[in-house]
């Protein structure tokens, strides 16, 4: 499982799309970027930023420390702000913290160089996890201390919102000519001959045995948690093979986005801010 603290205090909403997720001070002194199971589309949100996340740790990405964060709604009684109230009074109990990298700046493609290499190590791991969310419109990287961190992958494995389609899911190419780092050539036989071989039952089994059971409970057409975590590593498993169905072509700013409709909503405000 993972890490838990408990919340102290909510210090400031971050307020960049329809989840509302703020920044926390948390019992082990740290500071936490939390993201609410009340907020959105909830716990799948939750279970997707550990998968996603956690897998990538694991095949050598960088990305913030996730820990299990108690909330007591009652933080939320002083919060002047009627949407955080809300939002806080419905997350009770067990939800999501991102270790806060204190000094990071957001990614900007024209003022930072990314090797080849680790370019291509990144676009294909989104290919794996279908990440619609790492484009030029939304990078979703951070750069501290000079590397690039990778967050927010709340919108990666969309088809756990539709499982009976799941399956095929597996066989779908991944068009990656808006990803941010499409024009850093990224070397993507390199990353698939590294990271494939990783992608393991084993690994997949770890990973998915991290996410709080509560977050797994109830899940239309299963038996039960430990069924769900299954079906998770059976669908990354078989996409495991994805490296061969990258493309990546002209960028076209016209194009329309290929974001789930719940989240294409909230880009525009996403780049506004």
């Amino acid at each position: 499982m993972l890490r838990e603290v408990a919340a102290t205090r909510y210090v400031t909403p971050l307020r960049e799309g329809g989840s509302l997720p703020g920044i926390v001070e948390a019992d082990d002194l740290g500071t936490y970027v939390m993201k609410f199971t009340g907020a959105g589309q909830g716990r799948k949100t939750l279970v997707a930023e550990v998968v996603a996340g956690e897998l990538a740790r694991r095949l050598g990405l960088r990305v913030p420390e996730l820990v299990g964060a108690q909330l007591d709604p009652v933080i939320g009684l002083a919060e002047p702000d009627q949407e955080v109230q809300e939002l806080l009074k419905a997350s009770g109990g067990l939800n999501l913290g991102m270790d806060f990298l204190p000094g990071s700046i957001g990614f900007d493609p024209l003022a930072y160089e990314v090797d080849p290499v680790e370019a291509g190590r990144i676009v294909w791991f989104d290919a794996l996890i279908n990440n619609v969310d790492r484009s030029w419109r939304n990078p979703n990287l951070l750069v501290w201390h000079r590397d690039l961190w990778l967050i927010d992958h709340g919108a990666t494995m969309i088809w756990h919102h539709n499982w009976p389609g799941a399956a095929a899911w597996a066989e779908r190419p991944y068009d990656a000519s808006d990803h941010v780092l499409a024009d850093f050539g990224p070397d993507l036989d390199a990353a698939a001959a590294e990271l494939a071989p990783l992608v393991t039952e084993e690994l997949l089994t770890e990973v998915t045995a991290l996410v709080p059971e509560e977050w797994l409970a109830d899940e239309p057409g299963f038996a039960g948690p430990g069924e769900l975590r299954r079906a998770y590593v059976a669908a990354l498993l078989a996409r495991a093979g994805v490296g061969e169905r990258i493309t990546i072509g002209p960028r076209t700013p016209e194009r329309p986005s290929r974001v789930p409709g719940w989240l294409a909503t909230e880009l525009p405000k996403r780049s506004a801010s």
